[in-house]
């Protein structure tokens, strides 16, 4: 289970990716843990965890939101392509901000992509997960951690 600090790194690394890469904030609401795996949006990137932590690291975003942001980094090409391409690289970045604070032990996966409709979540089960929501323009979207 991850101890308050340890979550504050990955809600540090969020607002620290919209503020560079958006160069427009994010809000952050308040985290909460969950029983069951949470709803994922239309794209969602997922990064594996290993080493002295287990689990995974996913963001995932709406088709809106993932427009607007690559908008504000001023690409102009918004095909299922970038999209992928881009929630992966969120999800990545992030994790890797985290890997910082949490030593070379923290190993992470190469980001593996999911869109659609319910895509399955390589989750343990059992895991509880952390959601981070995450506000930006007037989009929705969320940072879940579940680790061990």
């Amino acid at each position: 289970m991850l101890q308050e600090q340890e979550l504050k790194t990955f809600v540090e690394g969020t607002t620290n990716y919209f503020e560079v890469a958006a160069q427009q904030p994010a809000s952050i609401g308040s985290p909460y843990l969950s029983e069951n795996p949470p709803a994922v949006h239309d794209y969602t990137g997922v990064i594996s965890i290993s080493g002295k932590r287990e689990g995974v690291v996913y963001f995932t975003a709406p088709k809106a939101m993932l427009t607007v942001l690559l908008m504000k980094m001023q690409e102009n090409d918004f095909s299922h392509e970038t999209m992928r391409d881009l929630v992966g690289e969120v999800a990545n970045t992030i994790s890797g901000n985290a890997r910082r604070d949490f030593g070379r032990d923290f190993v992470i996966s190469v980001p593996s992509v999911l869109a659609g409709e319910r895509p399955e979540i390589p989750q343990k089960p059992g895991a509880r997960s952390f959601v981070i929501p995450i506000n930006w323009r007037s989009h929705s979207a969320k940072l879940i951690v579940s680790l061990t």
